[in-house]
Order: C-alpha cells, then structure tokens, then sequence
C-alpha cells in the first residue's frame, strides 16, 4: 500500500513563504505524477499543481509564477515552495499520487497540512 505524509503547513503572513513536503512510502514504484491539491471551508477542493516522474510540472493559474514543485526522487519526496502568499490562498493542502493498478488510474492523498496566510 502507498502512504503519503505531507509536513510544513503553518501561520504566515501575507507575502510570506511556505515550503511543503509530501514523503511517499510502500508502493510507491507505480507511481506515475504527484502533486498537490487545497481546499477551504466552504470551496470545492481546487488542484495547484502536478509533476510527473519526468519532472514536468503543470500548474493552476491562480499560484503560476508564485508556487513551485520539485521532486527528491532518493527520498521519495516532493515538495511544494510557496512564495508571495496571499491570505486566499489559505486552505489544507493535500499531498496526492496518481499510480496505476494493472490498467486502473487511482489517486492516493495524504492527510492535508493547514496552511494559514493572515497579517
């Protein structure tokens, strides 16, 4: 079974910055992109960003030129870095693997860490 664990949520300013990290463990060599998806009370769980096994990274407008993914493939690890954070952009964020099952596509997601961004 696949476990993801993200870390490095907390209270930050506006303008400030966060670094996120989302550590994959079990089977983890099906895995075919990660990424991150946030959700806020009230919002429908919104996606930030994907990266593949190859390092391509797409990412939602609304964090283009504010967030970046990059990837540790010894450590199994993908993080998120946050700059120029504004207080919308306050939400759980969740770690998710796309990974296939013979000829199935799942998503598997971590538990969220809580980003909070108030003055």
């Amino acid at each position: 079974q696949l476990q993801l664990v993200e870390s490095g949520g907390g209270l930050v300013q506006p303008g400030g910055s966060l670094r996120l990290s989302c550590a994959a463990s079990g089977s983890i060599f099906s895995i075919y992109a990660m990424g991150w998806y946030r959700q806020a009370p009230g919002k429908q769980r919104e996606w930030v960003v994907s990266i593949s096994n190859s390092g391509t990274t797409n990412y939602a407008d609304s964090v283009k030129g504010r967030f970046t993914a990059s990837r540790d493939n010894a450590k199994n690890t993908v993080y998120l870095q946050m700059n120029s954070l504004k207080p919308e952009d306050t939400a759980v964020y969740l770690c998710y693997a796309g990974r296939w099952i013979g000829a199935a596509q799942i998503n598997d997601w971590g538990q969220g860490t809580q980003v909070t961004v108030s003055s």
